[in-house]
């Protein structure tokens, strides 16, 4: 194994104890046990697993069932919903992708959403949103059907709404405002500037960082990590992507969740205790558990 691959050092252990408001164990080498025993050995005792699609989901349902330090999400990702519709794999990013799998196949993924969100060890409806990172024009339409239907999911079953926004600000927003956000609502791995950070904030709108928040060109991050209210901040890893610096381009998993901690503090010129006694106080009632 080489050095890039090889998994980080465990960083010394945080003294107050906080979650991983999102993780994709499922996509992480090792198990659910060995995930969770060294995250626990360094102050993360929590994580939200979050599905991506309808296998996912299921999983993440599942797993959470089994493991008391385990919360779910579940959803059909935004690059999801066009490759459905689509029924093309890679519908979301080419031109002219084959009308294969249409509307009533979305139907039937979201149905499957709707009754894995009822169950009471899943607490979000996410990740949802619009990523026109990958989307092309012919895929827009599915994502926001989708994203829209996730949110009346999540409001009908009480969760709370993890979104997914990829260079989608404004639209994002604008759905939002549209149907009317749920009471508990998540920007998962924010992706907002200061002016951005300001909106959600007096929407009451969570903001989740992720390891990115710690990359040399992530100023922009920081000004909104600086200016958003530390009532309405969480931490995540998105692992097992977003490894946090010095550790950039190695594996990410939750036990890497202290290093971005200590960064959002330094950012906040705070004590790496307040902030993780903010960020767990902030996730407990973000997912009211």
């Amino acid at each position: 194994m080489s050095a890039k691959d090889a998994p980080p050092p465990l960083p010394e252990p945080l003294l107050v104890e906080v979650a991983d408001s999102h993780t994709h164990l499922d996509m992480q080498s090792g198990t659910v046990e060995e995930a969770l025993e060294k995250a626990a050995a360094v102050g993360v005792t929590t994580v939200v697993q979050v599905g991506c699609d309808v296998k996912g989901s299921r999983w993440a349902a599942e797993t959470a069932a089994a493991h008391a330090r385990v919360h779910a999400a579940v959803a059909l990702h935004p690059n999801e919903a066009p490759r459905i519709v689509l029924g093309d794999p890679d519908g979301w990013s080419r031109q002219g992708a084959r009308e294969a799998g249409g509307d009533a196949a979305l139907d039937d993924a979201l149905a499957e959403i709707d009754r894995l969100a009822a169950l009471p060890h899943v607490l979000g409806v996410g990740e949802t949103g619009l990523d026109f990172f990958r989307t092309g024009p012919e895929g827009m339409a599915a994502q926001e059907r989708s994203f829209r239907a996730h949110i009346e999911i999540a409001k009908r079953h009480g969760k709370t709404l993890v979104i997914h926004d990829r260079e989608a600000h404004a639209d994002v927003l604008r759905v939002l405002d549209e149907e009317g956000a749920p009471d508990r609502t998540v920007f998962h791995c924010y992706s907002g500037d200061a002016a951005m950070a300001e909106i959600c904030a007096a929407e009451g709108y969570y903001m989740s960082f992720a390891g990115n928040v710690t990359f040399k060109n992530a100023q922009p991050l920081r000004d909104a990590l600086a200016v958003a209210p530390l009532d309405r901040i969480l931490v995540e890893t998105d692992a097992p992507f977003l490894t946090p610096a010095p550790f950039r381009g190695r594996p990410n998993a939750p036990y890497l969740v202290p290093v971005t901690v200590r960064a959002m503090a330094g950012v906040r010129g705070i004590d790496e205790n307040a902030m993780a006694e903010a960020l767990a106080a902030n996730t407990a009632r973000a997912f009211a558990y």
